[in-house]
């Protein structure tokens, strides 16, 4: 599943298409395509794993979930759910989830909760976490009205560099560590982000899908833990369990 800082790069990517009218729109997706057409794209925005294409009365909702994709002036040879055609090229988005939202983004999006977004709140976060104290920790940083854009592999890294056992409850965390869980939940999103555009992500994850920890040299634990039920790859050594998840 594309994580937040993959759809930052999304976003990016398609910013030529600001200011274009869409000439055609079409695709299986379960929407009414007769609404596209003629309008104008006022502006590209993220909002941790969804892209948000907003029109002059309707915004348009792209989510990748597992497999999604999507292409630039190309397309695969699969029938996209969606193909936006414009006079300087095409949008096509593959095996996602696609809905019209009516209403201000504004008022849909409390962008404070996006990881990636200027007006990340820390201190909010920290206030959702402390209301949900029996969660697990490997649930709590996927819970994307906590940290909308936080994926799996975000989650291994980070739970990693602060020492912490993916099965640790949030109610148990020192006040120091939870802390640590909402800095570096930011702070590694923005080094994927880097890591990612420069194609070197892969080299830099200590953990995710690797089979010994650097820190001990020992083999680390896989399992599908919590109500995610989502891979995670942890030492049992140096990542401490707190509480009794």
């Amino acid at each position: 599943m594309p994580e937040g800082p993959s759809i930052v790069i999304l976003r990016e990517e398609a910013a030529g298409f600001v200011g274009q009218r869409i000439l055609r729109a079409e695709g299986n997706a379960k929407i009414d395509m007769t609404r596209l057409p003629g309008k104008r794209v006022e502006s590209l925005r993220s909002f941790g794993k969804q892209t948000l294409i907003e029109l002059p009365d309707v915004a348009i909702r792209i989510h990748l979930l597992m497999f999604g994709s999507y292409r630039i002036n190309e397309r695969k040879e699969a029938v996209p759910r969606l193909s936006l055609g414009f006079d300087n090229g095409e949008l096509n988005f593959y095996t996602c989830s696609v809905r019209l939202l009516d209403g201000d983004l504004d008022d849909l999006y409390d962008w404070r909760g996006d990881v990636m977004s200027d007006t990340w709140d820390p201190a909010l976060a920290r206030r959702k976490l402390r209301a949900m104290p029996d969660t697990l920790v490997c649930d709590a940083l996927l819970d994307q009205n906590v940290f909308a854009g936080v994926g799996n592999i975000i989650k291994n890294e980070v739970l990693y560099r602060i020492r912490v056992h993916p099965l640790s409850t949030v109610g148990a965390l020192p006040p120091r560590k939870l802390g640590e869980l909402v800095k570096q939940a930011r702070e590694y999103s923005f080094e994927f982000l880097a890591w990612k555009k420069a194609y070197v992500l892969r080299k830099h994850w200590l953990v995710h899908n690797r089979k010994c920890c650097p820190r001990h040299d020992i083999p680390l634990t896989r399992a599908y833990l919590g109500k995610t039920n989502r891979r995670s790859f942890f030492c049992e050594r140096c990542q401490k369990r707190y509480g009794e998840g």
